[in-house]
């Protein structure tokens, strides 16, 4: 989590709707509120004044081609969660506007006892109501001329000092920004974009264009199928933190269990057990940062994927619940493309470490100061790919004999692992017929070898492989070393007959080769 994340912050004495109305760039109320791409919300000059930090633009995923010379080149990242936001060719106020959080401005300003609201109408007087159905701040000359007028006589007007404290929501017309005069009321599907009337007549002449009221049902209805698609990441992400939190928790237990192990098994070898001591939980000190920093890492990557999420969610919710039809329209393409992006968003629900850590006393440390030493720290570090098959099983078999080979069980270095109880699967079966399978019996030695007895007695073309964490062990004959890495590259052994006669001596029935 970014720094201008943990200054967004604010007291809890202050209310819910004051939190909303400021920016948490300048800490004032919000002028002139823009949206990002990511549905965070500052001011129009704080975004400005984050292009001194721009970077290149870079080429995002699903984008194809070359920039366009009209595209700006440069974008800005957002102080709240580092979301890289391209800027507009024609330059930042080109930024949706965000009409929520004005209107909630509007509110929180009526509360100010040295509130001053200017007139739409005249742009001179003070505002001292206002009237609903045009959705304007009338002066007191005003509101006596609108309530003259034949066409606005009708129209009731509120004293603004009516609505302080009241939580109702005050609508706003929203004018176009090419045709100032003119009001959005119309959308534009061909465009994805709110329009005017003259913008219909003019650059969406043949376009497919109907009123807001027309279309909000079916673009609402749209975003909300979103919404509930985006939900239920909420829950994952949070339950995928807490198996975090756990596994750190069960990570911290394990490490004091060992280190008291290793304190209690170290007292009597004074000196050279002290520096056998030290370098046992040094290692172990190691393991814990390693461990640590994994699950710290993915803990900050989730946090913020949850933060991204709450962000997206709790944005649309607002806007649907609260925002007017134009409104929704007029965000529809940024909410729409930031919930499709935080829908793509992959992230395991698994932690990445676990509190696989063993102690082994009984076994030889070396020497430490001249001394002897026992006692060391074993993790489940099992490498499939280097573990070997041996035997003379592999090689060749006699039908109706048993025939014998052994797995040696290796770690990432290559040495054999002195222990057992690994999950390992084997199986040997008729090419043809893969019902008629050979019984395998598996014998665990438990120092990291294990022993597969099996007898050959239907003649024909076999199959087998033996497996261990979903990989397949490569198997290693005399002078000739068979990697089975793929799951076509398995040992096919060939059953032979004594009327069939063999090529090898006596009744040799069975030989490995690579398919």
């Amino acid at each position: 989590m970014s720094a201008s994340q943990e200054n967004t912050f604010v007291p809890s004495s202050e209310s819910p709707r004051s939190c909303r109305t400021k920016c948490s760039i300048c800490k004032n109320t919000y002028t002139d509120p823009r949206i990002l791409p990511c549905l965070h919300t500052f001011c129009l000059d704080c975004v400005r004044g984050l292009q001194q930090f721009s970077i290149p633009r870079t080429q995002r995923e699903g984008e194809s081609g070359s920039l366009d010379c009209t595209e700006s080149r440069i974008c800005i990242l957002c102080p709240a969660c580092d979301y890289e936001v391209n800027v507009p060719a024609a330059g930042l106020r080109e930024l949706t506007g965000n009409h929520l959080i004005q209107n909630e401005v509007f509110l929180e300003s009526l509360k100010r006892p040295d509130y001053r609201i200017v007139c739409d109408l005249c742009n001179d007087g003070n505002a001292e109501r206002r009237c609903h159905v045009c959705s304007t701040n009338l002066c007191d000359f005003c509101s006596e001329a609108h309530r003259r007028q034949k066409m606005t006589a009708s129209h009731n007007t509120v004293a603004l000092t009516d609505l302080q404290g009241r939580n109702e929501r005050v609508n706003k017309s929203i004018m176009c920004f090419v045709h100032p005069a003119e009001e959005l009321r119309l959308f534009c599907e061909t465009c994805d974009c709110l329009v005017c009337r003259d913008c219909c007549m003019v650059d969406h002449r043949d376009h497919n264009c109907d009123f807001v009221a027309n279309v909000i049902n079916k673009y609402g209805s749209f975003i909300r199928q979103l919404l509930k698609q985006t939900q239920p990441h909420i829950a994952g992400l949070q339950e995928t933190l807490q198996k975090i939190a756990d596994t750190r928790q069960l990570v911290q237990k394990r490490l004091r269990t060992l280190t008291g192990e290793i304190n209690k098994f170290t007292e009597d070898y004074i000196k050279a057990l002290e520096k056998h001591r030290s370098s046992l939980l040094k290692e172990l000190e190691e393991l814990r940062i390693q461990k640590e920093n994994s699950l710290n890492l993915q803990q900050i990557q989730l946090q913020q994927i949850l933060a991204d999420m709450k962000t997206g969610v709790d944005f649309t919710e607002h806007l649907l619940t609260n925002g007017s039809p134009v409104e929704i329209l007029l965000t529809k393409r940024v909410v729409v493309n930031r919930l499709k992006l935080l829908n793509k968003t992959s992230y395991s629900t698994q932690p990445r470490e676990d509190d696989g850590i063993q102690f082994q006393q009984q076994e030889r440390a070396g020497q430490c100061n001249g001394f002897e030493v026992f006692g060391i720290i074993v993790t489940k570090t099992l490498d499939p790919s280097k573990c070997l098959l041996q035997g003379e099983g592999l090689r060749v078999a006699w039908q109706d004999q048993p025939s014998v080979f052994v797995l040696v069980c290796n770690d990432q270095s290559g040495q054999q692992i002195g222990r057992g109880g690994e999950s390992i699967q084997v199986s040997i079966y008729n090419k043809k017929n893969k019902e008629c399978t050979l019984k395998t019996i598996l014998h665990d030695n438990h120092d990291g070898t294990y022993q597969f007895t099996y007898t050959p007695r239907v003649s024909g073309l076999y199959e087998g492989y033996v497996c261990m964490k979903g990989q397949h062990v490569q198997c290693w004959t005399k002078g000739c070393p068979l990697w089975l890495r793929r799951h076509n590259a398995r040992w096919v052994p060939r059953l032979w007959t004594w009327a069939q006669r063999s090529p090898w001596p006596a009744t040799l029935v069975l030989l490995w080769k690579v398919d």
